[in-house]
């Protein structure tokens, strides 16, 4: 308990110094002049899409769900309800969550997003790894307004367990898809998923992640996220930072200073983040080069991990950062811009918006704010 307490302070004095040090704050206010409808009804529209393209069927009348599409929506959806006066959730948003309990229910029937025979060795494991993690995520994320977890958000959070690599050097995380496709199917996305792990843990409510079930589990997860934390990306150790958020004591105060201060060090001279500079050496397969402008996807994503991390609006890179976000919003449609990191893609197509849509539901979430 002592020691629980003293690392405690130690955060809070690290936030504190941080917050000290930032300077004046800039005197724009951005929480208000953002327009919530259009960004309601451009993530309602492209959640609709997906849910009916046939690209993403799957076996028994189900789809699959997407790090760009489906995910950040199920997440960032809901925090748009309060500023629209939304007494329900939108259509979209219940036929995900329907999709996604229905595999849960089924998870010993239904065939894995991609398998072995069709799309390569390791493919069925890697799809049921990925496919659990999501599903607890965002059952677990759906669960926590609430603040009662349900037995279908239990049972992924169960299945997700079951599949947790025991051995190896991944010891601790799950078996990833692996498409060479930055920044959630590469090589180096494992790690990815292992911090979304962390976070649906963390999120899942009747403090979960306390229980004694799951205690090893988590020990396991713990050291693997510490263990190969230096050798990650830095969009990697964004999502990481979000996950100590979620779940007390998984970092040391002084690795969490580490990634607040790095994340401060690549804010862009306009206030935002671009992904091309959180990504290493990172090159589009199609030779083009990376997009270096800021971008939705990057800042939202950064400004959002920043406030879970205990940053208050008035430090002044949180607020930069928001101000950005809010300039850089089409009004009209409600998105954020966003780029692929594999190859040049048309951001007038439907899958030319994949990156857009995980824009648009980070600057969402960072944006809605309380």
């Amino acid at each position: 308990m002592k020691s629980t307490i003293v690392g405690t302070c130690a955060l809070a004095a690290c936030l504190v110094a941080i917050r000290l040090g930032s300077g004046a704050p800039p005197k724009t206010n951005p929480a208000p002049s953002w327009n919530q409808k259009a960004a309601a009804a451009y993530l309602d529209y492209r959640e609709g899409w997906w849910n009916t393209w046939p690209t993403a069927a799957r076996d028994h009348q189900t789809f699959c769900v997407s790090c760009h599409t489906a995910v950040p929506y199920a997440l960032s959806r809901s925090a748009l309800r309060a500023g629209l006066a939304e007494k329900t959730s939108a259509p979209q948003e219940r036929a995900l969550i329907e999709n996604v309990t229905k595999r849960v229910r089924l998870w010993n029937e239904v065939e894995p997003f991609y398998n072995d025979a069709k799309r390569g060795v390791y493919k069925s494991s890697e799809s049921r790894g990925t496919e659990s993690v999501l599903n607890a995520l965002i059952l677990a994320s759906h669960d926590a307004s609430g603040g009662k977890l349900s037995a279908d958000a239990r049972a992924a959070l169960h299945n997700m367990w079951a599949l947790q690599l025991t051995v190896g050097d991944a010891k601790g995380a799950w078996s990833w898809l692996r498409f060479d496709n930055e920044p959630w199917e590469a090589n180096d996305s494992q790690f990815y998923g292992a911090c979304l792990a962390a976070v649906a843990a963390g999120t899942a409510p009747e403090n979960y992640i306390a229980g004694l079930d799951v205690r090893d589990n988590l020990e396991l997860l713990r050291q693997y996220l510490n263990r190969v934390a230096t050798q990650q990306t830095p969009i990697n150790r964004v999502v990481l930072l979000w996950a100590s958020a979620k779940w007390p004591g998984l970092l040391t105060s002084e690795r969490r200073k580490s990634i607040i201060n790095e994340m401060m060090e690549k804010q862009q001279a306009d206030g935002g983040w671009s992904l091309s500079t959180l990504v290493g050496t990172w090159k589009r397969k199609d030779g083009t080069p990376l997009e270096v402008n800021s971008d939705g996807y990057a800042t939202g994503l950064v400004a959002y991990a920043l406030e879970q991390a205990g940053l208050a609006r008035d430090n002044v890179t949180l607020a930069r950062g928001l101000d950005w976000l809010v300039k850089n919003q089409n009004k009209t449609e409600g998105m954020w811009p966003g780029y692929s990191l594999n190859k040049h893609r048309d951001p007038a197509t439907d899958t030319g918006r994949f990156m857009s849509d995980a824009a648009t539901a980070y600057a969402v979430l960072a944006l809605s704010r309380k």
